[in-house]
């Protein structure tokens, strides 16, 4: 089997993957050229970066593909019309990242609580100023996005104190720590008693501007915004007039609409906000760990097993049951 590993320039990037040297054809990407020429042929391609590899552009040549696994949570690049209309299977690296994102929101969280952002500068400023910090126990916070990651910050918010609810396309009871998954239509009332409004919307169509000036008027002036999820599904400009005139206390943003964060951006300068570069999910060691998943989906696909991480191409996510 032919397998073309996108964005990747060689075993050294992905020193997991080596022994599959010795069942199969192994081709490395790492630009336009090397796509070019090794993708006639390939059964499998595996986009080594998330943002996307070429596949797009050189679909055409992509004649005997069966296979395209994505090694991000976020989809958005894979699906270009001719990928979607075709049969080829599509997967992702859904359970990866759950961990490491849930503890980046439970930091952010804790920081905005204790108010260490402010500390810092007090520090640096060399100033003792004694005040109070609040309390995360019996606060409550609102996902946006009920999938594994959510799910996942849900449970460590809820082992926090918090009180969490969750937020999907339909409203519907599930096992998960949501217990009832409510809808989209009923966001503005979970939004009027939430602490915490935490983004891990996935980028879709459907999703793109999803939080704007309304969504941002109908949270509580104490209420912090953390968005892990995709810099798209949020209207920027909103969100800074809303920052700016304090009708919400805060932002944490791992993800912004243009990235990197141009300098000129009003996010860097504004004092109730924690810009991160898009790292929440990127713990030492994930690496590997997307190999080694690979190397699982893989095992599936040649045993002609079902394999994990099927995305529904049209939704652009991985469904849950």
């Amino acid at each position: 089997m032919k397998i073309v590993i996108g964005g990747a320039s060689g075993h050294d990037d992905v020193p997991v993957l080596a022994s599959l040297a010795d069942r199969h054809e192994v081709a490395f990407a790492p630009d336009d050229a090397a796509l070019q020429h090794h993708l006639p042929g390939a059964e499998v391609f595996v986009s080594w970066t998330f943002r996307g590899s070429g596949l797009e552009r050189h679909w055409a040549l992509a004649r005997e593909l069966a296979w395209v696994h994505w090694c991000g949570a976020g989809v958005r690049p894979a699906l270009f019309d001719a990928m979607v209309a075709s049969d080829v299977v599509l997967t992702n690296a859904r359970g990866i990242f759950d961990r490491a994102m849930a503890e980046y929101v439970l930091g952010t969280v804790l920081a905005f609580s204790l108010d260490l952002p402010r500390s810092l500068e007090e520090q640096r400023a060399r100033r003792w100023t004694h005040r109070h910090s609040e309390l995360l126990f019996g606060t409550t916070a609102v996902v946006f996005g009920v999938g594994a990651i959510g799910t996942r910050i849900g449970e460590l918010l809820a082992a926090a104190g918090v009180a969490v609810h969750g937020v999907g396309r339909t409203a519907r009871d599930t096992s998960t720590v949501f217990g009832r998954v409510h809808g989209h239509a009923e966001r503005f009332t979970l939004l009027a008693d939430a602490d915490w409004v935490v983004a891990v919307l996935p980028d879709t169509p459907g999703t793109e501007g999803y939080f704007g000036a309304a969504e941002f008027a109908a949270m509580r002036p104490s209420a912090r915004f953390v968005n892990v999820g995709r810099g798209s599904t949020v209207v920027e400009p909103d969100l800074v007039a809303a920052l700016r005139r304090g009708r919400i206390a805060g932002a944490a943003l791992d993800v912004v609409a243009e990235e990197p964060l141009p300098s000129g951006s009003e996010l860097w300068a504004l004092p109730q906000v924690i810009v991160t570069p898009h790292m929440s999910g990127d713990y030492r060691g994930f690496e590997d760990d997307l190999c080694h998943q690979f190397l699982g989906l893989l095992a599936a696909h040649e045993a002609g097993a079902p394999m994990d991480n099927v995305v529904d191409k049209h939704a652009g996510y991985v469904p849950t049951h």
